[in-house]
């Protein structure tokens, strides 16, 4: 009922097998970011489908060894940390991995 109103913009992703699970609103810079499969979306609040953002979440992890033809990294959580950076856990192929992202 929501698209045939024309009172709501789907986010149309990508043409990759996502797995959203986690959002984050950042109201401050009118931004809602999205963990999914081994990437974050940035998405615009006004609009979702207008420069949309995706960053890569691969941290270095000298206790193993990503590999990423075999695993994927699921984004599970995205906490605000300060004003430019975002801690972000994924499951790492069962070795979570966390991090500081620098989203400006």
């Amino acid at each position: 009922d929501l698209l045939l109103s024309n009172s709501c913009i789907p986010f149309l992703g990508s043409t990759e097998g996502l797995d959203f699970r986690t959002l984050l609103l950042d109201e401050e810079r009118g931004r809602l970011l999205i963990g999914a499969k081994d990437h974050i979306f940035l998405l615009n609040l006004v609009d979702l489908n207008k420069n949309v953002k995706k960053v890569s979440y691969f941290p270095q992890s000298s206790s193993h060894k990503f590999n990423f033809t075999e695993c994927a990294n699921f984004i599970r959580v995205l906490q605000p940390y300060n004003r430019t950076h975002v801690y972000v856990c994924g499951t790492g192929a069962f070795h979570p991995l966390c991090g500081y992202i620098e989203l400006g």
